[in-house]
């Protein structure tokens, strides 16, 4: 794993929290509300593992409900998590949601697996009954045409509060560990569109030529995501690249010998070789340029591409692109290559989501395996790779100009999920998401990142399906099954998500 410390911190999302109920109840049932704000508490101090809280408190009329409302826009919060402390009427709650407008999550948490049937009062009874009101809240928001989602499960406390009838320490119980991965799934998910809302794609050069699957409207891209495209020239990353000192030089040569192995002459291609000293000299100058750019434009992520006049200056000064693009990537700026900015995206939502996100395309089939090998020339996620990723020289990059240094890596071993951000007919933005596994079978020796994957079915019926998705050709590739995770993302970003 790398440990290079990233360029930007990550921004973590911002999450509204309200437990709901009755205000008649409160003096029919002394000690309920304080017992339903304990609730609260709990689920506050869980949230805030993953997300910055905002818990407004207890909502029990439609008046406060306004107020609460108000007190979310102010917050400026991302998501709003309903929790569904007891009865309430929907009256209460449909008008929180009606002044603000971020997505909703509905919690119905019961405390305790069983009530204490032969003990219980009605007031214990009422701090167990979130279920009541959820079919309620769920015909208005319905009617008023406002989206809402809801998990169930157990509360998940550790120990059973004073004053309780019955056991709640649930927090082994599968209702409660599947409820708060939903639960933490949401939280980090809505990080997503609060990153991208803030975030500077830089979109160096072009798109490679023809490939029409790639060219995509800034504007578009900005509409549906919020992410601004800062537009760069080769002539800005010439500008860095004579900033570059030999010291900035030493740093990232010391970068490149902790974080890759220096291969020998392939035994099977003769264009891939034992890197020479002036090739690594010039990628880490040509990496610290790249980290210079990065810096002064403020950049969370990269898409580029460059060919340049056959032996002029910027053939030359691409061809080193790749060892700094990979640092870059470890360390939280994603570099798509080939000017894929939807990729590049996809990159991201990994990279905001901790789970990696590898630029790659098919490279071939094993059908001896069932795999299929999936991977690039470049720039390669080193913080996800199993072992240490391999550099080696390459005589010339396949269906590019220049020579250089290139990544050889597979990405570890176990469970995978692609992530493809494609463009349908209409201009829309859609998540492709497939899980699988990472195998150990055999790579090629090639100066290429490799990984094989298996999927859930044969190879040719899983491409079938894949390809009547009409992706990009491109993907990112996470460690993890994290399809839950993208399709919870693109409902916060309003995006379609398909899970093959």
């Amino acid at each position: 794993m790398s440990t290079l410390q990233p360029i930007k911190p990550i921004r973590k999302a911002r999450i509204g929290l309200y437990s709901v109920g009755l205000r008649a109840y409160w003096e029919q049932f002394p000690g309920l509300r304080e017992r339903l704000e304990g609730y609260g508490k709990f689920i506050e101090a869980r949230l805030s593992e993953w997300a910055d809280v905002f818990n407004f408190g207890l909502v029990d009329t439609e008046g406060e409900g306004r107020r609460a409302g108000e007190w979310l826009n102010a917050q400026d919060v991302d998501l709003v998590f309903c929790h569904a402390a007891t009865y309430s009427t929907s009256s209460t709650v449909l008008p929180v949601h009606q002044i603000n407008k971020a997505p909703v999550v509905f919690l119905n948490l019961q405390p305790t697996e069983r009530i204490n049937y032969e003990a219980t009062t009605t007031g214990e009874w009422l701090a167990h009954c979130g279920a009541c009101p959820v079919p309620e809240f769920a015909n208005a928001f319905n009617r008023a045409g406002i989206p809402f989602r809801v998990v169930n499960g157990l509360l998940g406390l550790k120990e059973t509060p004073a004053g309780s009838l019955t056991n709640e320490a649930t927090h082994e119980r599968e209702e409660a560990i599947r409820a708060w991965r939903e639960i933490r799934a949401w939280a980090q998910a809505a990080a997503v569109p609060r990153t991208l809302r803030h975030s500077r794609f830089g979109f160096l050069g072009n798109t490679y030529g023809g490939m029409l699957d790639m060219y995509s409207d800034f504007t578009m891209i900005q509409a549906q995501t919020g992410l601004h495209v800062e537009v760069l020239e080769m002539c800005d990353l010439d500008r860095q690249l004579r900033t570059v000192t030999q010291d900035d030089v030493k740093r990232k040569l010391g970068e490149v010998r902790e974080m890759f192995e220096l291969s020998g002459d392939s035994a099977s291609d003769p264009i891939a070789k034992k890197p020479t000293d002036e090739q690594l000299e010039w990628s880490c100058r040509v990496a610290a340029a790249q980290e210079k750019l990065v810096r002064e434009y403020e950049l969370d992520a990269l898409s580029y591409y460059y060919h340049g006049a056959p032996g002029g200056a910027y053939e030359k000064l691409q061809g080193g692109f790749i060892v700094g693009h990979s640092l870059l990537t470890a360390r939280g700026i994603p570099c798509a290559g080939e000017g894929d900015l939807k990729t590049a995206v996809a990159m991201k939502i990994c990279d905001i989501l901790g789970t990696g996100g590898s630029f790659s395309e098919i490279v071939v089939t094993d059908y001896a395996d069932g795999t299929i090998l999936l991977g690039h020339d470049g720039p390669f996620h080193i913080a996800i790779a199993e072992g240490k990723p391999i550099l080696r020289g390459m005589g010339l990059y396949h269906g590019k100009q220049g020579t250089g240094v290139s990544v050889e890596a597979k990405v570890a071993r176990g469970p995978v999920t692609t992530l493809n951000v494609t463009q349908t007919g209409d201009g829309r933005l859609k998540l492709i998401s497939s899980e699988g596994e990472s195998t150990d079978g055999p790579i090629m020796r090639i100066g290429n990142t490799q990984t094989p994957i298996r999927f859930r079915e044969h190879p040719d019926a899983y491409m079938t399906r894949w390809f009547a998705e009409a992706p990009t050709h491109h993907c990112a590739l996470s460690v993890g099954h994290n399809a839950d995770l993208f399709d919870k993302a693109g409902q916060l970003l309003q995006v379609k998500h398909v899970r093959l």
